[in-house]
C-alpha cells in the first residue's frame, strides 16, 4: 500500500461519493450490546485457536504464481468450507501483466448467504510481497502484512459460526436482510514500484466483477453496506484513524467498544481505554485495497495501523515481532463489532 500522492483527489473524491451513499447505508443502526454480552463474545475468540490453526500456514512466503500461495489459498478456503454455517466460497482466478510479465492471480471470495439483499464486507489481502531471499536464504513472509488479518478474519468467522449460521437461516426464511462475505485478495503488494497498474491486481479486478450481474447466483449484485479492510495488523499497540467522514459514525462503535471491553477488563496489555482508536480524523485515504471499491461509492472503512509497522517490508517482519496480546484485543473488539452491526 501506499500512502503518497493523491491527497487532494481523494478528498474530492470523498466529497462525491458521500452524496452517493443510500438511505440504507446511512441509516443501517446496529444492535446495543449488554456488558454480559460483551463478555460471552471476547470469551468465543480464542487467541491459540487463532495462533496455532490459522495463522501458522499463512506464515510462509505467497507472492503472486508462487506455490506458497497456492497453498494459502487452498487452506483458506478449505477453512471457509470446514464451517457449520456452509459458506459459498468461490475463486476470482485471473491473468494479469506483471513488470516482469503475465501472473496468474486469484481471489477468496466467501459468501455466508447470497440470498442477503445487504453485505457487510471484510476484506484482507493474503499475498506477501515478493523480496529475494536474504543471505540466511530466508524468506519475507510478511506476518503483519498480511498474514495477522487473514488469521482475524478466519477467527472471527470461527468464533462466531454458531450465530453466523443462525442470522443466516433467518435471511433464508425472509428472503432479504444483511449479509456478511469475506474477501481476501490476492497481488494487493507492487512487484517492483507502486502504481496503477503495479499494485492492487485482485481488488481491482475483483470490484469490476463485483458489479457484473452473471457472476452471482441470485442473478444480481451484491450490495455492499460497508467495506472494512484490515491490513498492517499485529504489532503492539497500533493506532487506527478515522479516514473517511461519511462511516465516522462506524468508527466511533469501534472506539466505543474498545473502551467499554477495556472497562470490562477484557483487554490485556491495554493500559488505557482509547489506546488503539484514535478521536482524530485522517480524511486523505492510505492508498490500499479499498480504492477500486471506494472508486464504486462503496462506503470504505479502513483499519490500518498508522503510523505502518517498523517492520513493514523488511524482513523482521515475523511472527517473533508481532504481540499475541494485541492481536486478540482486536479480534474481541471486531467480534463485538460484528454483532452489533449484524444484529447477531
Amino acid at each position: 500500500r501506499s500512502g503518497g500522492g493523491g491527497r487532494g483527489a481523494g478528498v474530492a473524491l470523498l466529497v462525491i461519493l458521500c452524496k452517493h451513499l443510500s438511505s440504507w447505508q446511512l441509516k443501517h443502526k446496529p444492535r446495543s450490546l449488554s456488558n454480559s454480552q460483551l463478555k460471552r463474545l471476547a470469551a468465543l475468540v480464542d487467541l491459540k485457536r487463532l495462533w496455532n490453526t490459522s495463522l501458522q500456514p499463512m506464515l510462509i512466503e505467497r507472492y503472486p504464481g508462487s506455490p506458497g500461495n497456492q497453498r494459502v489459498r487452498q487452506f483458506i478456503t478449505e477453512r471457509m468450507h470446514s464451517l457449520a454455517a456452509s459458506w459459498h466460497v468461490e475463486l476470482d482466478s485471473f491473468k494479469a501483466q506483471a513488470p516482469h510479465g503475465p501472473v496468474d492471480f486469484a481471489n477468496v471470495v466467501a459468501t455466508l448467504d447470497p440470498a442477503a439483499t445487504w453485505r457487510l464486507v471484510l476484506a484482507c489481502h493474503y499475498d506477501s510481497k515478493y523480496f529475494p531471499h536474504d543471505r540466511h536464504g530466508q524468506a519475507f513472509v510478511g506476518a503483519s502484512d498480511s498474514a495477522v488479518p487473514c488469521a482475524m478474519l478466519l477467527e472471527l468467522v470461527t468464533a462466531l459460526d454458531r450465530e453466523l449460521l443462525e442470522a443466516k437461516e433467518q435471511v433464508s426464511r425472509t428472503g432479504s436482510g444483511l449479509g456478511l462475505m469475506l474477501l481476501f485478495f490476492d497481488g494487493e503488494e507492487a512487484f517492483k514500484d507502486w502504481s496503477a497498474t503495479d499494485s492492487l491486481y485482485g481488488s481491482r479486478h475483483l470490484a469490476e466483477r463485483l458489479a457484473t450481474p452473471h457472476w452471482f447466483l441470485h442473478g444480481h449484485p451484491p450490495r455492499q453496506s460497508l467495506f472494512v479492510l484490515l491490513d498492517l495488523l499485529g504489532a503492539r499497540q497500533p493506532m487506527f484513524q478515522n479516514h473517511f467522514p461519511e462511516t465516522a459514525n462506524w468508527f466511533q462503535r469501534l472506539l466505543g467498544i474498545e473502551k467499554r471491553l477495556h472497562r470490562l477488563g477484557l483487554l490485556q496489555s491495554h493500559p488505557q481505554e482509547q489506546l488503539y482508536f484514535q478521536r482524530d480524523s485522517f480524511y486523505s485515504h492510505v492508498e490500499d485495497d479499498h480504492v477500486p471499491f471506494l472508486r464504486k461509492g462503496v462506503p470504505i472503512l479502513h483499519l490500518i495501523a498508522t503510523p505502518f509497522p517498523e517492520v513493514w517490508h523488511t524482513m523482521r517482519d515475523t511472527e517473533e515481532n508481532l504481540h499475541p496480546p494485541t492481536v486478540e484485543n482486536l479480534c474481541r473488539i471486531l467480534a463485538a463489532f460484528l454483532a452489533e452491526y449484524l444484529w447477531l
